[in-house]
């Protein structure tokens, strides 16, 4: 298989990497911070709008892709600043510590974004994946099991993006070439060559997607299947991939998928200029999400079984990124204690410390980590204070 994931599954040594100091200038609402960390379990706790969540997304941007909001790097600048912004951290493994730092900084030819590691350039964020795996939940996903399919491709491209960081660009490449073959159609395809070639690029790029994503998928359904426990506090999910190309994708060796691809592109090039829009491709692809103990879609559970199924598969991906990458993950979880009772609160402390890994919690009610076995932060006004 071209261009996706090929790590046996399989249990790799953990490396336990840590973010020790965070260092931001002219970022979101901070116009300069430097906070140190010692433990393994964070929590920030703060009044809404006090900028807990702006911790959590520049942590979120040493991974590939736009950060934990998919904010474009232009809105990352503080509102009233020079323009620029950057952020910086200072990772530590065993003993030895390591500077890696990003921004947009402004230069005679305009923003030029930037990334270091040790100080040095480096060509963008996939290069972090070598020192640091980040994963993440976030309140902006609690409607992902009931809402529109292109959420859920979204979320399902972040959990592919965090073992395979080549995904995005594969991504990225895709809806380039999609959107060179709409023009084309739209324009009477009146260069057939071209169209070929578009659209061979494009079943190239389309087929890898698909089977990076159903890779993912299997792994992850089959780990949660090994661990699942009716009595839990948070549901296993049963997940399985839906999608025309998907399944052409899984069907046999990549090149005769690619070829069944672009004959399908071609074969339907008349309905997809009156359509507008290619109307058969990875972007159109589903997760489908079932609570397993149930055996319901979870778009039928409550508000609060599909937080709590949610929960469940991050800390499912967390484990599986842990497996691949041989790195624990850092997980940065928003506020995620103040919808659960204290059974689950607690149940979820002890799975992000059965991780190995950091862990970056938020929340606006210091009571709900009574029970962190950590450090807690007061967050407000642009600082960040240690608290008793």
């Amino acid at each position: 298989m071209r261009g996706v994931m090929s790590a046996p599954f399989e249990t790799q040594p953990r490396r336990a990497p840590r973010v020790r100091r965070l260092i931001l200038n002219d970022f979101r609402s901070y116009a300069a911070l430097d906070v140190r960390f010692e433990a393994r379990m964070v929590a920030f706790v703060g009044e809404n709008g006090a900028g807990k969540t702006n911790l959590l997304e520049a942590l979120s941007l040493f991974s590939p892709g736009r950060g934990l909001r998919r904010a474009e790097i232009g809105e990352l600048a503080r509102t009233g600043g020079a323009g620029g912004f950057s952020v910086a951290v200072e990772v530590e493994e065993e003993g030895e510590i390591r500077p890696m730092g990003l921004g947009l900084e402004l230069g005679p030819n305009g923003p030029e974004r930037v990334h270091r590691i040790d100080r040095a350039p480096v060509g963008s964020a996939r290069a972090f994946s070598d020192q640091l795996r980040l994963v993440w939940l976030t309140p902006a996903m609690d409607p992902l099991l009931s809402g529109p399919a292109s959420e859920r491709r979204k979320f399902l491209d972040r959990l592919v993006l965090a073992i395979d960081p080549g995904h995005g660009a594969r991504v990225g490449q895709f809806e380039r070439a999609l959107r060179g073959r709409n023009r084309l159609l739209e324009e009477g395809a009146r260069n057939p060559a071209w169209l070929d070639a578009v659209e061979r690029e494009a079943a190239e790029l389309g087929i890898a997607i698909a089977a990076a994503r159903a890779e993912c998928v299997g792994r992850l359904a089959a780990l949660i299947l090994a661990g699942r426990d009716d009595d839990g506090p948070f549901p296993w999910a049963g997940l399985a991939l839906q999608g025309e190309v998907e399944a052409m994708a899984q069907a046999g060796p990549a090149l005769e998928a690619e070829d069944r691809y672009r004959r399908a592109l071609r074969d339907n090039r008349a309905r997809d200029a009156a359509a507008g829009r290619t109307l058969i491709g990875p972007h159109l692809a589903d997760l489908d999400v079932t609570h397993g103990p149930k055996g319901a879609p979870a778009a039928r559970a409550s508000t609060g079984e599909q937080k709590a199924l949610l929960v469940g598969i991050v800390l499912a991906h967390a484990r599986l990124v842990a497996d691949m990458s041989g790195i624990a993950p850092i997980a940065l979880m928003d506020e995620i204690a103040a919808h659960f009772d204290p059974r689950r609160r607690e149940a979820l402390f002890a799975a992000l410390g059965r991780l190995g890994g950091q862990a970056f919690l938020t929340g606006a009610d210091p009571a709900a980590f009574a029970a962190l076995e950590g450090a807690r932060y007061e967050v407000g006004e642009g600082r960040v204070k240690s608290a008793p």
